[in-house]
């Protein structure tokens, strides 16, 4: 078992490169809803105690407190062991505790083979970035066998081969376009955060690169050609671990930081610019107010989120360690997936590997039609508001929001 993320809730779990998995374990497909008539007294009781729970969080809080108080508690079995025993116990925790300063040192050995494989694939990389990029042609014997991968489990049909055009000047691309770019809508985690308006600025992504730190961590570098949308070279996130190794050695992830984006002006994708039109209810003249509100972006993606603090209530922990968990996974998915597989991603052939679960396609249009009546009525709710401003007042300004003119 891995050792909680730092300052997050002891009971959570902290994901590490060893027991996070590439996806949630889905319900069983086995089960069944009860019908009418497998409903019993006894289910009835339940229906009833949650009735009573969901009226009084305040209960639910205090039997939560006291649980949590319960976890570690000894039963009292090993103290009424007699001492012969109770010392037979003790060391059997001593050689637990060998036990775990050999998985430490295991899992030191592993992330040092991990380098040492690493700087082995590295030049292969760079012949990747080389050939996406158009500075380089791949040799014949690459070419080969690429080819010869893709035929492979395939039967082979004879075809007359036709003779290719020469390429005029107007149809010769350079390097292999939007590969990066197709490579990451085809891994499912990573087109989940990809907008519309993301997929201009990302057409200039040139390559995505990782490294190892000094210490346990590492380091995400997306690279990028000059673009209308920004002016950073190179955006990187980093992931740190904690110096403690967890129970059976692992590595603790403690948190990701990522560069700030030198966003050209208007060009910024993680906001978005709402207009709203308000009338003075005293002279009846309207005006024009714009101001500026996050929206979703995959450039969010290096901003990540920070843990929970003591401050936060349990509704918000538990979102941001949601959000913390997804953070990581992300990152996980980019190096352990994307770096290595990168052409694979590009054809889609590394779908075939992928688990995919089934989704009920009825569930989701029933909560985008929820989330439309939602903003429908936001969108009453702020026309609303406009019309009550008074006769040369400034426009309220909610706490994460900029103005702009």
């Amino acid at each position: 078992m891995a050792e909680p993320i730092k300052n997050r809730r002891a009971e959570v779990p902290a994901p590490t490169p060893q027991n996070t998995p590439a996806n949630n374990a889905p319900i069983s497909s086995h089960a069944q809803q009860p019908g009418v008539a497998s409903i019993k007294e006894e289910d009835l009781d339940r229906a009833a105690a949650a009735s009573i729970f969901a009226q009084n969080p305040k209960l639910v809080q205090m039997i939560q407190g006291r649980l949590g108080s319960l976890v570690g508690r000894s039963s009292g079995y090993i103290e009424s062991l007699p001492a012969h025993v109770r010392r037979r116990v003790a060391g059997l925790k001593g050689i637990q505790k060998d036990h775990s300063k050999l998985e430490a040192e295991f899992q030191e050995e592993v992330l040092q083979l991990e380098k040492k494989y690493f700087a082995k694939f590295t030049p292969l990389y760079e012949k990747r970035a080389a050939i996406v990029n158009g500075q380089e042609e791949p040799t014949d014997a690459q070419v080969k066998a690429g080819e010869d991968d893709s035929e492979e489990g395939e039967a082979k049909t004879e075809k007359p081969e036709k003779p290719e055009k020469p390429a005029t000047d107007e149809e010769i691309i350079k390097g292999i376009p939007e590969f990066w770019l197709s490579a990451m809508k085809n891994q499912i985690s990573l087109a989940e955060m990809i907008t519309d308006r993301d997929e201009a600025a990302l057409r200039y992504l040139t390559d995505i690169r990782m490294e190892y730190l000094d210490k346990p961590g590492f380091r995400l570098i997306f690279e990028f050609s000059e673009n209308d949308f920004f002016t950073n070279k190179t955006i990187t996130k980093t992931y740190f671990y904690q110096n403690e190794s967890g129970y059976g050695g692992d590595f603790i992830y403690d948190h990701a930081e990522g560069d700030n984006i030198d966003w050209k002006e208007g060009k910024d994708l993680t906001v978005r610019i709402e207009s709203k039109k308000q009338r003075n209810k005293n002279t009846k003249q309207t005006r024009i107010v714009k101001k500026t509100v996050p929206t979703e972006s995959f450039f969010n993606f290096f901003s990540p989120p920070k843990a929970p603090t003591d401050d936060d209530d349990n509704d918000a922990a538990s979102d941001i360690e949601e959000r913390l968990e997804l953070d990581y996974q992300l990152g996980e998915d980019i190096k352990e997936k994307l770096i290595p597989r990168a052409i694979d991603w590009f054809t889609g052939e590394a779908l075939a590997f992928e688990e995919i679960d089934d989704l009920d396609e009825e569930n989701f249009d029933e909560e985008d039609d929820e989330e439309d009546d939602l903003s429908d009525d936001r969108d009453d709710d702020d026309e609303d508001e406009s019309d009550d401003d008074d006769d040369g007042a400034k426009p309220k300004q909610d706490a994460q929001e900029c103005k702009q003119s």
